[in-house]
This record gives C-alpha cells, structure tokens and sequence, in this order.
C-alpha cells in the first residue's frame, strides 16, 4: 500500500530563500499554463505540452523535468475539478458555486506544493541529507530531520515522487512509500464495534471509552480565544492567531492517530475485525441549533475512521462498515428499537426488557452485532483501497507521487 513518510527540511537562510523562489516560479507558470489550457480548452498532457513547454522553460527558467511536472500538475488539477464536477461535489449545475469553479482558469498558491522525481531530488538517508534542484541551482546537502521509523521506512521502500511544500515558515518533502501489507485475517473471531460520537469520540463494544474529553476542551479552549484575538483585532492578536492557527488540527490529528492504533492494535491482538458506522452525509441530514454547529462541523470522525481503515489494512485486519440507523435506539440485548430508549445522551435504558447501559457502548455492540452478520453472509472488508488516478494524456503509465498515497502518522 502506499504510504506517505513527511519529512522536516532544516535549511539555511540561503538555501530557503531558494525553495522559495523555486515554488514561486513553478506556481507561477502553472497559473500561466492552467490559463492556457483554458482558452485553448485543451487538458491532455501531450497536447498542452506543445503549446507551453518552451515558454515555461524560458520564462521561468525552469529545467526540463520541473517543466513538465509544472504541466503535469496542471493537468491534475484540472482532472480533479472534473471529477468533483461529476460527483456534485461542487453543488448542481448552474449554482453559484459551480459556475464559480467553472467559468474561469485554476489558479495556484505562490506556496503551492511542487512534486519532485529522482532526477531533481536525490536522498543521502545514512547522512539525513537531500540534494535538491531549484531556480537558482542544485542545493547539496540540505539536513532533514526524522524519527528512526521514518529513515527506515525511506530506506526500505520509499518509491516514485516526492512533493515539496512550505508551511508556516518551515519545509517539508513528502515522501511516497510502498509498504508491504499484512495477509488480510478472512476468518476474524468477532468483530470490534467502534461506536463515533462528538462527546465520545470512540467507545468500543469492550466498553473502553476514547479521548473525548480531553479534545473537547482543548476545542472549547481554541474556539474562545480565537473570538477574543478576532474582537480585539490588534496586530498583536493578529500576530497571535497566526502563530495558533492550525494548533487545534494538529492535535486533533495527533489524537485520532493514537485512537487508530490503539483499535487496530486491539483488534490485531484478538484476531478480530473492526465495526465501523457509515456516516457519509451525516451533515447534510442533521439540523442542528445555531449554539451546536460549531462543534458539529470539528467533528472529524472521516479523518479517524480513515486511520483506522489504512492502519487496518497495513495489519490484514478486515474492516467493515454498516448501516448506522437506529444503532443508538436499539437494544444489545434483545432487539427493541424505541426512541424512549435513549434516556439521555449517556445512559440507554431499553423500556422492553430493563436493560441498562452507557450509551455509547450498547451502540457500539449493535455495530458489531450488524458488521457480524454482514461478514458471515459473505460481505469483505471495505477498508477503502487509495481511489485510481485517471491516466495522464501521455498514455504511458502514471508514476506514483505523494498525493496519491495515504499520509502516515510520524512514526508508522
């Protein structure tokens, strides 16, 4: 499976003033291709290639492999765009939203991710050193920091490209890694019921409840002093939301992945699958009072439920999803669906037999008892497999890059 290993690059002042440059004038010349592409309605690789490479090269004074990235990725973007177009990710036709992705070019960050291929990007990994190319010459030795898992995991299968981006003032490489899978376990025991939830953010159905407490506060925490920084508007508050902004992400991040690991982990250790709910669309069906969409809307129980489906998959540990309808107002113990049931947001009490529980947990039994069923009338594991790339206009085989793979946590 493909795997993303991202790096931090400890440049020199120098040395970052020419990364700089360097996306600065990939970004740039994509924006001027994307243009092109545009007029000309044409967004096949070859095709755009004739009408830009020279310009690009010349301009910009890119090199011939950064060109064509320059061109590829424009290309890319524009297959994105259609394929979202498609899938109304973007609304209906005819909306604001989709007439505004519509009715002019892509255009590109000045800070812009920049993919890198083996010609421009070489890595001395006993040294923790890269050569790279750039606008203003290939830079040697450039240091990189990582954790050992990290080095070995570059080491043992890093394969295809490489993107380069900026964040805050600090460098990064991306890193595309091939790692081996696991043996997929077709014949689990059971099942683990992973029930999601905002106050909870997992409960399992061994009724071990997971890190919703602590990532609440520290989101309360975030949201009332970004409106404090936000009313008193002095460059200093400014300077200091800055500085703060994507704190709360990073963290949230960081606790979904230990959620993640901890389950797989678990499931691996019992030989058990794991019980997750379908909650596509869970946004759009939920109405909710002004008071309570702000918390809502942080949920991110897509980011938690795809570290578990890609650490799933790396350990051979199947995954299914089910249905999530009713799972909280059903009884574990014999069936009786009653909304009454649910006496309160913690605690189930089922008005058919008197069975008390948490709330949470009885759901996450339920999804287990629904992803069982399903298993044993021949459903397979639905951890999702990273989504095929349509081929670029060259007609030769699409090479692997960072985008395509799934980001992995720090240390694997």
């Amino acid at each position: 499976m493909k795997l993303v290993v991202q790096v931090k690059l400890l440049p020199t002042p120098e040395q970052a003033a020419a990364l700089d440059a360097t996306l600065h004038a990939c970004n740039e010349s994509a924006t001027w291709v994307s243009e092109v592409a545009f007029e000309r309605d044409e967004f096949k690789n070859f095709t755009l290639r004739r009408h830009t490479y020279d310009t690009v090269k010349s301009r910009w004074g890119l090199g011939a492999q950064a060109a064509q990235h320059v061109i590829k990725k424009t290309c890319d973007a524009y297959t994105a765009l259609k394929a979202n177009l498609k899938a109304g990710n973007l609304g209906r036709p005819g909306s604001k939203r989709y007439r505004r992705a519509t009715e002019k070019p892509i255009s590109f960050r000045s800070q812009g991710a920049q993919p890198y291929d083996d010609r421009m990007l070489s890595w001395q990994i006993p040294d923790r050193t890269v050569s790279i190319w750039t606008t203003g010459g290939r830079v040697k030795g450039m240091p990189f920091t990582a954790s050992p898992e990290q080095l070995a995991t570059l080491a043992l299968y890093r394969k295809g490209e490489s993107d380069l981006l900026e964040r805050d003032g600090m460098w990064f490489l991306s890193a595309t890694c091939e790692v081996p899978e696991a043996p997929l376990n077709t014949e689990p025991v059971d099942f683990l019921g992973i029930d999601l939830g905002i106050v909870n953010i997992a409960t399992t159905s061994d009724g071990e409840i997971l890190a919703g407490r602590e990532l609440n506060r520290i989101r309360t925490r975030e949201r009332g002093l970004r409106a404090k920084l936000q009313k008193k508007n002095t460059p200093s508050a400014k300077r200091r939301l800055k500085k703060r902004r994507r704190k709360e992400a990073r963290r949230a991040k960081d606790i979904n992945h230990k959620i993640a690991k901890h389950v797989v982990a678990e499931a691996e250790r019992t030989g058990r699958g794991i019980a997750l709910e379908d909650l596509t669309g869970i946004r759009e069906r939920v109405r909710l009072r002004k008071p309570q969409r702000a918390t809502h809307a942080s949920w991110s129980f897509h980011q938690l439920g795809q570290f578990i489906a890609y650490k799933a998959r790396k350990a051979g540990v199947p995954v299914v999803h089910v249905d999530p309808a009713y799972t909280s107002r059903t009884c574990a113990e014999c069936g009786h669906i009653d909304k009454a049931n649910r006496v309160s947001q913690a605690w189930f009490a089922c008005r058919n037999c008197g069975f008390v529980d948490h709330a949470d947990r009885n759901g996450s039994r339920n999804i287990r008892a629904r992803a069982w069923e399903l298993w044993r009338r021949g459903a397979q594991s639905t951890a999702p497999v990273p989504p095929r790339t349509p081929r670029s206009g060259t007609g030769r085989k699409r090479s692997i890059t960072a985008s395509d793979a799934r980001c992995a946590s720090p240390a694997l």
